[in-house]
């Protein structure tokens, strides 16, 4: 049994051994054929198909990643945009309301200003209007001095015929180329017609002027320029003479008859407007042109004429 079983063991050793090594041989067959079909799976597979294969995928995450980063990046600014737009429109209508605050000052400014160069015009125009005023009672003034100084240095140059008139003729009169003559400039005395003139002369002892010698003339015209009041209308410096047309219009003759030989008639006188038939010596700067004819019932001054009385 023993042999048996060794010779079985023997029997089986070998088989054993051949069984193992079958198996071993189907293992490594199996391995080998895994082995083989992977070697062959492996050499199935190129290897630039499989780096092309990594890269497109790692270039398709890159790229989803750059979008999707892209896109956080977007809503991001998007957001600062969105809160950024409204802290800015904020600040707008903060600008806004301190605009329309400054805005409004500045118009209660304006009116301020306005109120203020009203006020100031007015009392720039009240102040021209009391400058105009000062400026006539300046130029007025300035008229009274120089007729004070006229009437200072007419008077100096009659000295001499009022002395002679004190000696040769009444108080008030004047003695001119050897008469005495009654000059009514005196404002007391009220203006009268040719008539009432005539006879307040008549009552002093004289009569109206008879101005027949150019002499005569040139004397009394240079008393009535010095004596004349500008201010006063031409129409009233004119002073009654003795000399009429009322006899026959056009034919002039003086108190005593006498026919007028020389007149010094104002240009386009006597022209006998209105009925003029008596005469009146005016101021005027050319003495040959003083005489102007007029109504014998108009009131004007007047100048009388007297003969002088003895120096005794």
């Amino acid at each position: 049994m023993e042999d048996g079983e060794n010779s079985g063991g023997t029997f089986d050793g070998p088989y054993n051994k051949l069984t193992y090594q079958d198996d071993i041989s189907g293992d490594e067959h199996s391995l080998f054929s895994n082995q083989e079909k992977q070697q062959v799976s492996m050499s199935m597979m190129r290897p630039e198909f499989s780096l092309n294969h990594y890269k497109l995928l790692t270039v398709s995450l890159a790229v989803l990643a750059v979008i999707l980063l892209v896109v956080d990046i977007g809503l991001g600014v998007y957001y600062n945009t969105l809160t950024g737009g409204q802290h800015a429109v904020m600040d707008i209508s903060k600008e806004v309301a301190k605009l329309q605050a400054a805005y409004s000052t500045a118009l209660q400014s304006r009116d301020e200003a306005k109120k203020h160069l009203a006020r100031e015009i007015s009392e720039q125009q009240l102040t021209k209007w009391e400058l105009e005023h000062e400026n006539r009672r300046s130029k007025a003034y300035e008229k009274q001095a120089d007729k004070l100084q006229v009437e200072i240095a007419t008077l100096k140059s009659h000295i001499p015929m009022i002395k002679e008139g004190c000696r040769h003729c009444l108080p008030g009169w004047t003695f001119i180329n050897s008469l005495c003559y009654y000059f009514a400039f005196s404002e007391d005395i009220s203006r009268r017609s040719w008539q009432e003139a005539r006879q307040f002369c008549t009552k002093q002892g004289g009569d109206l002027a008879v101005i027949d010698s150019r002499e005569k003339h040139l004397s009394i015209s240079n008393l009535i320029n010095n004596y004349h009041d500008p201010g006063r209308p031409v129409s009233q410096t004119g002073l009654w003479i003795g000399l009429r047309d009322v006899e026959e219009e056009g034919t002039w003759r003086w108190l005593d008859g006498t026919r007028l030989a020389e007149g010094y008639w104002n240009d386009g006188e006597p022209n006998n407007i209105g009925n003029e038939d008596c005469a009146a010596a005016y101021p005027r700067d050319n003495p040959f042109k003083s005489w102007n004819d007029a109504p014998c019932n108009y009131e004007l001054k007047w100048i009388c004429q007297m003969a002088p009385r003895s120096a005794g």
